[in-house]
């Protein structure tokens, strides 16, 4: 075979029966040509392997030579080295590295890394369904995988990311349901009678995420000028063992435990650190919090913990993200209100927003929405809305009082 602007390429029979071929594919880092060699039975089979590696020579595609990444090596290689703070958040690459060493490893590590199919993926998400895990998970898997993937490709170690081309899992997600006002109402009454009920009023009213509100300290909040900076949100603890793993115990239950991650980090975008306006009744009820956190502070005296937070647990410190989950489902439940995520309080104040007739660039701002389609997840149809429209329709179509047009509608129906 002859010479290319890019190298050479040949076809031969060796001493050992087999068709082989090699292929110039370009230079390596040592300046050298890198060429590879390929094997076959027939001329035809190594003629064809031949004729893929020109092609993807061609196309800028070929994977590096040197280290022969399993997938396995790979994924610990991009967890530990790639996909890192500061360049995702601590929530998102505690995610990631989850999804690597629960399932990904443990499924499909032992694959050579060029070697991985779009086939593989689809089987390690249809055996997690098979084995009880949500769909969602699986979802979750499949864009951590997609991402690594990516990086692999684009690094020039992967020629293609066979995740762009396996079916992601199925998720048959449910509208969410927003509370109405009657019932935000109702949350609202329940929350006054709690210890730090002022963050069930700021996350119905103000729609912050969990992070955020668990996040906020008091140089964030200004009574006087009526304003809320979001600046940071709270982190899910993350714990190592402080006895050298001899407890027993998981990491987080250990005697000794040590918290390897920050309390807070950056809020989830650049749109997310953003200024927003005190509904008065919430500016008396947040300096009515401050005066009941001064009173725990002074029982408290040297046991403080003085971190600024405006909710904390009895002793200053910050609350933990997990125990202010189950407090919002015990809020519901005091309540007599149907169960729901935390997140849908947040769904629940866009949907207010929405009724009020907020302009959609407001909404954004308020909400932290980095795009208008955002607007679109958030703000729901809830009956009141509907209600509304129905009454709008029933005002234009039936006149109230047009004699003539309840005759017509009883025409119309098969009355008259």
């Amino acid at each position: 075979m002859g010479r290319n602007a890019n190298g050479r390429s040949s076809i031969y029979q060796g001493k050992d029966g087999y068709w082989h071929g090699r292929v110039t594919v370009g230079v390596r880092d040592d300046g050298k040509p890198d060429r590879r060699h390929v094997q076959a039975k027939t001329k035809a089979e190594v003629t064809a392997k031949v004729r893929e590696l020109e092609k993807l020579r061609d196309a800028g595609r070929v994977p590096k030579a040197g280290q022969r990444w399993t997938v396995a090596t790979w994924l610990k290689h991009w967890i530990d080295n790639i996909a890192v703070p500061p360049h995702i958040s601590e929530n998102t690459h505690a995610g990631y590295r989850v999804d690597v060493e629960k399932h990904l490893t443990p499924g499909i590590g032992a694959h050579r890394l060029e070697k991985l199919a779009p086939e593989h993926l689809e089987k390690l998400y249809a055996r997690m369904q098979r084995d009880g895990l949500a769909a969602g998970t699986a979802h979750h898997v499949h864009r951590t995988i997609r991402n690594a993937l990516n990086e692999a490709v684009r690094r020039g170690h992967l020629a293609t990311n066979p995740a762009l081309i396996a079916k992601a899992p199925k998720l048959s997600e449910e509208e969410p349901e927003p509370y109405d006002i009657e019932e935000v109402q109702r949350l609202l009454k329940v929350a006054s009678g709690r210890r730090n009920g002022a963050r069930w009023v700021i996350a119905l009213a103000l729609g912050l995420r969990q992070g955020e509100a668990l996040g906020l300290q008091w140089p964030d909040v200004d009574l006087t000028k009526g304003l809320l900076r979001i600046r940071r949100g709270r982190l899910r603890p993350k714990y190592a063992h402080g006895c050298g793993d001899t407890c027993g115990r998981k990491a987080g239950y250990c005697p000794q435990r040590r918290q390897v991650r920050p309390e807070t980090g950056d809020t989830k975008s650049r749109a997310g650190k953003r200024v927003i306006g005190l509904p008065d009744p919430l500016i008396a009820l947040l300096r009515a919090h401050r005066s009941k956190q001064d009173a725990e502070r002074r029982a408290a005296r040297q046991l403080w913990h003085e971190g600024g937070y405006v909710f904390t647990k009895p002793d200053g410190r910050p609350l933990n993200p997990n125990t202010d989950y189950h407090e919002w489902k015990e809020l519901l439940q005091e309540a007599g209100l149907r169960d729901a995520r935390l997140h849908d309080a947040r769904h629940t104040a866009a949907t207010v927003l929405l009724i009020l007739g907020v302009p959609t660039p407001t909404v954004m701002a308020i909400m932290g929405w980095s795009s208008a389609s955002m607007a679109k997840r958030y703000q729901h149809m809830i009956d009141s809305i509907r209600r509304d429209v129905a009454d709008r329709v029933a005002g234009l179509l039936w006149t109230a009082g047009d004699e003539q047009a309840e005759d017509d509608g009883q025409e119309w129906y098969g009355l008259a």
